[in-house]
């Protein structure tokens, strides 16, 4: 079968010219093989390996991912996503940018999705949990005096999947920067992204030599969006209309189901941030915080490629009374706030201006490679209902792990 592994030993001679093939790796060369030895034997794969239709449903492919990953459009995937990996690490490191790793165990705060929960051992009925996103550590970096922080960081958040979005795990390329303006970093992400789509798809073509930045509003009066499509066709798969959305409402009206995606977990007013509870708000609005704050507008960017958002950032908070009044504004009461008791203290000593953006890198990769879902340029992701065929989890555990634990189920 094509699936057995052979060691062949021989000699290695240059092909005749008509017999030469360029469309394979070793198509200029041939062996005259002496001795072949089986080194693995194979059974019957569940699917054809080598159809690139891959017309094996979605199950069956996360199921035997090891197999599936053997495509050619696969494997290219994931080598397109390290080299995108490499691109982005020498480019930050160029710039100045030190990577930093923040906790993966964390502490459970309000931040707008649910939480991935786990309980510790050494202190039964606490928990910790996985970080949405490395929100309050770059904030505290920027503190510390770090003042350009990156990493290409894992992100956990319990919520459903959809197509451009991986339930459970995505990564984002995390930036934040001290002393920055929002035109700062805006300039520093279309440089970025322009020079890597220049170097790994030099095919493509962009729309715009700048990226047009569009007013939220602006956008929302004329393309009734505030992720819109800019290509010029549509049918083209290698145009890419990069855009940037500035100056975002910073509050929207809170949904009041809460298993709507559009409902903010943890805000129990009016009010939800239409971003995050971070976002600083137009200094020529602060006094509108007071009076009228469904007319507040926020330093907010999103960064949109072809009608869909692919990351967001803004200007943060660096008045702790204006983080008390906008936790005030979203309904947090004082058990909420003690929940980021960390972080207002630590502006107490002393915090510059400052901002990021995390572009996520998931989706961004699987629109440059021309992907319909996320889960083609993951090498291990998780079906479309947060499960894993291949190592047939989430599972059960043991009764000792629970016991350890202190955790009984009703």
């Amino acid at each position: 079968r094509p699936e057995f592994v052979l060691e062949i030993e021989g000699l290695v001679q240059e092909r005749g010219e008509k017999q030469k093939n360029l469309n394979l790796p070793t198509g200029t060369v041939e062996v005259l093989a002496k001795k072949i030895t089986v080194l693995a034997t194979a059974e019957t794969p569940p699917f054809e390996v080598a159809n690139e239709d891959r017309q094996a449903n979605e199950e069956l492919r996360l199921k035997y991912r090891y197999l599936d990953l053997r495509h050619e459009r696969m494997k290219k995937n994931i080598e397109t996503r390290s080299a995108m990996m490499h691109f982005v690490r020498n480019f930050l490191h160029e710039k100045k940018f030190i990577e930093i790793h923040t906790p993966i165990l964390s502490k459970s705060t309000p931040e707008g999705a649910r939480d991935y929960l786990v309980p510790s051992r050494k202190f039964p009925g606490n928990f910790f949990a996985l970080p949405q996103a490395p929100q309050q550590y770059k904030q505290l970096l920027m503190v510390a005096g770090m003042d350009r922080y990156f990493q290409i960081a894992p992100c956990f958040r319990d919520e459903d999947a959809r197509a451009d979005r991986s339930p459970g795990e995505f990564y984002q390329v995390d930036m934040e920067m001290s002393f920055v303006s929002q035109d700062d970093i805006l300039n520093l992400i279309e440089e970025m992204f322009t020079a890597m789509v220049k170097k790994l798809w030099p095919e493509k073509k962009m729309t715009f030599d700048r990226w047009p930045r569009l007013e939220w509003q602006e956008a929302m009066d004329k393309y009734g969006t505030d992720k819109p499509d800019l290509r010029k066709d549509n049918n083209d798969p290698n145009e890419l209309a990069f855009c940037f959305v500035v100056n975002f409402p910073l509050f929207e009206k809170q949904v009041a189901d809460r298993d709507s995606e559009a409902h903010f977990h943890g805000s129990a007013g009016k009010w939800a941030p239409s971003h995050n509870m971070f976002t600083r708000p137009k200094d020529e609005d602060l006094p509108l915080l007071e009076t009228d704050p469904g007319k507040v507008k926020a330093y907010q960017h999103d960064f949109v490629l072809n009608g869909i958002e692919v990351g967001g950032g803004a200007l943060r908070i660096y008045d702790p009374k204006v983080q008390e009044k906008v936790f005030e504004l979203i309904g947090f009461d004082d058990k909420q706030k003690q929940q980021f008791k960390h972080i207002l203290e630590a502006f107490t000593y002393g915090v510059p201006p400052h901002g990021g953006i995390a572009p996520g890198f998931d989706r961004l990769l699987a629109i440059l490679q021309g992907e319909k879902s996320i889960r083609e340029v993951i090498a291990f992701p998780l079906t479309a209902d947060a499960r894993d065929p291949l190592m047939d989890s989430p599972s059960e555990v043991s009764e000792e792990q629970l016991e350890e634990l202190g955790i009984k189920f009703k």
